[in-house]
Parts: structure tokens; C-alpha cells; sequence
């Protein structure tokens, strides 16, 4: 049967819907196998957490860790980004990026692979994301490393862009008591966190007078959420813009402490800022860090992991975990 050619939508260099319903992605597809990685001592496996939905995640545990069998290590619960619809926990680019967090910062890493959008729409994203976060603090859980291994009373979240965003979703959730008898989670690292909103800040005015030299555009962002997630309210969904008035108060964020960064050239940066400012001026007992890297752009850390700023974020990082 003859397929209907004819482009519905795309994000260009990202990914292509066509109007038969099948999805062209550009990005995030070249996908590794778990191994043991020599040059950073680091062991990885994957683990289906949901075997209806095939919710799993890529588990990474570095020699040091398994070395000492007698002490317990903090435990990281990783979001990955890609606009909640393209990029894995299992492609190359964060395999290779969170064994080198994993071996640096002596943390066991538990990657999330959720279901992407438009396939799956959101709030699927999320749900996914919070059942594995829900089976890592369960302490019940059934993998021997997280039993043998973790600290439980030192679990963190991350992720970057729509991960940073899904990060900081699971920890309002947390405070908004949909997890009675949870644990409140250690700490949070947003990384260039995607949250958007109808009113534009000034830089992204001025971005979008000059969009066509950009990686990421303010058209881009515009079309990105109602895409991902058709049931929305628009931009001021407080699940994109947590700033919107009637948001949950930033004050009873679930966690001890939090550390935000922003790259100085990223269009998301602005948003990053305020994010920090709010949090800080919330009323919120915790600690919070933030971090501007100066003439890079969105996760360049991923892309260029060796470039000066990368590596001082890795060492602020480190720091924050440990």
C-alpha cells in the first residue's frame, strides 16, 4: 500500500511527521548496547521496570562503587532530553555521557527510558517517569545493585532540557502529595531545563527577529508542546511554565537542595534564570546552586564533553552529588 509522502510536520534536523502518521527521526536513533566500559570502569545493564509498557532504564554502576561492597553510594535518577520526543536513554550520546558521570562523581545512575511523543503523548512522559522514580525509592525494588549498592537516603533526579523539565515535575509531585509516604529526594540538577510560557522575555524577542542562524528557535518551541502534549491548556500549562500565576508555589519543591544551569547562548537560558530567582525567593528552606556557562549553547556539554566549560560543569556537579 502506497504511503502518504506528504509532510504533516517537523522540526527540522530533529525529526518529521508525515501525514499518514509515521514518524522520520533525525536524531537519538543510533542506539549502544550496555557494556562495561574500560576506559571509565563503569558496568551498565538495562532493566524493564513495566512489562506491559516496556518502561525500562539503562543502570550504570562504576568499579569503585562495586569495589566496596560495605559502604553505600548516592543513586542518580537520569531524565534524558530531546523535546520529549526524539533521543533515548540507550543512544550513544548519553550512554557515553553518564558513564562518565557515573565513573567521576563514584554515583550509581538509574537512565529513564519513557515513551516519546507523538506516539505516545504526553502526560505518558511523565507517568512513565514517575513509576521508575517510585520503583528506585521504594527500597523494594528488585535489582541487586540499587540493594547492594545504594543509599537511599541520598537519591537525586537530573535530566536536561525536556528531561530537566520531567525532573522538575516529579519533585512537585512529590510536594504535592500524590506520594504519601514518600521520601522527599535528596537533591535536583536542572540542565538547561525546557520551560516556555506565552509571554515572551526579552531574549527571546530578540531571538526571534534572528532565528534563522539557530539551532533552536522560538518557532520551534512554540509548535513543540501543543505536538507533544494535544491535551494541553497552551503554554501557560503549569507543566511547561511553572512561573504562570495559579502555578504550585516553587516554596514546597520536594527536595534538600537544587542547583540550576544555564548556557549563556541558549534560548532556554532566560527561563533558567528564573527559575533560580523564584526558587530562591519562594520561601523554600532548601539550598539552592546556580551555574551560567558562558558562550556555549544548548547541552554542549553532550556535544563537545571535553570543552573547558563541559568539564567545569562536571566538576560542579561531582560536587553537588557528593
Amino acid at each position: 500500500m502506497a504511503t502518504n509522502s506528504e509532510v504533516d510536520w517537523e522540526v527540522p534536523g530533529f525529526f518529521r511527521v508525515y501525514k499518514d502518521g509515521h514518524i522520520e527521526r533525525f536524531v537519538g536513533t543510533h542506539f549502544v548496547q550496555p557494556t562495561y566500559d574500560s576506559i571509565y570502569q563503569v558496568s551498565s545493564k538495562d532493566i524493564t521496570i513495566n512489562k506491559e509498557t516496556n518502561v525500562s532504564a539503562r543502570l550504570y554502576l562504576p568499579k569503585q562503587v562495586e569495589n566496596q561492597p560495605e559502604k553505600k553510594f548516592p543513586v542518580l535518577v537520569y531524565y534524558h532530553g530531546g523535546g520529549f520526543c526524539i533521543e533515548s536513554a540507550f543512544s550513544s550520546l548519553y550512554h557515553n555521557y553518564l558513564n562518565s558521570l557515573s565513573s567521576k562523581a563514584n554515583i550509581i545512575i538509574v537512565s529513564v527510558e519513557y515513551r516519546l511523543a507523538p506516539e505516545h503523548p504526553l502526560p505518558t512522559g511523565y507517568e512513565d517517569s514517575w513509576q521508575v522514580l517510585q520503583w528506585v525509592v521504594s527500597e523494594t525494588n528488585d535489582d541487586a545493585w540499587l540493594q547492594n549498592h545504594a543509599d537511599f537516603g541520598r537519591v537525586f533526579v537530573s535530566g536536561d532540557s525536556a528531561g530537566g523539565n520531567i525532573a522538575h515535575n516529579m519533585v512537585m509531585k512529590i510536594n504535592n502529595g500524590f506520594s504519601e509516604g514518600m521520601k522527599v529526594i535528596k537533591g535536583m540538577i536542572l540542565v538547561h531545563p525546557y520551560f516556555w510560557g506565552v509571554e515572551r522575555l526579552e531574549c527571546e524577542v530578540a531571538n526571534a527577529e534572528n532565528e534563522s542562524s539557530k539551532v533552536l528557535t522560538v518557532n520551534q518551541l512554540d509548535k513543540m508542546w501543543p505536538f507533544v502534549c494535544p491535551g494541553t491548556s497552551g503554554h501557560d500549562d503549569d507543566r511547561i511554565n511553572p512561573f504562570v500565576e495559579g502555578a504550585p508555589s516553587l516554596a514546597g519543591l520536594g527536595c534538600e537542595k537544587v542547583m540550576v544551569c544555564v548556557a549563556a547562548k541558549d534560548l532556554l537560558s532566560g527561563r533558567g534564570k528564573i527559575y533560580y530567582e523564584k526558587l530562591k525567593s519562594s520561601g523554600w528552606k532548601g539550598m539552592v546552586e546556580f551555574l551560567e556557562s558562558h558562550g556555549e549553547g544548548h547541552c554542549f556539554h553532550l556535544l563537545n564533553p571535553g570543552c573547558d566549560k563541559a568539564l567545569e560543569m562536571m566538576k560542579c556537579l561531582v560536587d553537588f552529588f557528593n
